[in-house]
């Protein structure tokens, strides 16, 4: 009986970290913003890193949006915050990144993937 009290136990406290260590990182959200995109136009916010791939959302240039930090080829975007924004700009400009936002506007939350060439930092 004492080992299935535990292992309970181990399980609750293993589900509350999980949960509290999911949350933490909402906080590491990197801010950028569309820009460069042509007139008339948006950004296309994508369910994969991909042109072809199914679009979610479109942003106007001056649309700030939260950044979670990933980009295709390995980069980071919290890593290179450091630099001047030109440099972070180039580092990404042929990349996708992953953006989370809320496509339905009714509180509902995903993520997505933009082209770096259009997003520069806010």
């Amino acid at each position: 009986m004492k080992s299935y009290v535990r292992a309970a136990l181990a399980l609750t406290v293993a589900s509350t970290v999980l949960t509290f260590s999911g949350q933490s990182n909402a906080t590491a959200f990197a801010a950028w913003q569309v820009a460069g995109v042509p007139f008339c136009d948006t950004l296309n916010a994508r369910k994969y890193p991909s042109n072809t791939s199914q679009k979610q959302a479109g942003y106007p240039n001056g649309t700030v949006l939260q950044m979670t930090g990933r980009c295709t080829g390995g980069i980071d975007l919290l890593d290179i915050a450091g630099q001047p924004h030109w440099k972070q700009r180039q580092t990404i400009r042929h990349r996708w990144c992953e953006v989370w936002h809320g496509p339905a506007q009714n509180g509902h939350f995903v993520t997505g993937w933009v082209y770096g060439k259009y997003i520069t930092p806010y």
